[in-house]
């Protein structure tokens, strides 16, 4: 949970006093686009090797 809190503040720290507002809405938006993409990956990743896909 410790993680969680930390990961948390230093989200909100990275976007408070940031500037524009679109600009600040557009690093929001690309932050949680490269985080789900992140997990995609991971999940396709960990599909593949509970699978037995051969990484030749």
């Amino acid at each position: 949970m410790k993680h969680v809190l930390l990961i948390k503040e230093i989200y909100l720290e990275a976007f408070r006093n940031l500037g524009h507002a679109i600009v600040k809405n557009f690093f929001k938006v690309f932050s949680w686009f490269c985080f789900v993409s992140f997990v995609i990956v991971l999940y396709a990743f960990l599909f593949r090797v509970a699978t037995g896909f051969a990484f030749d």
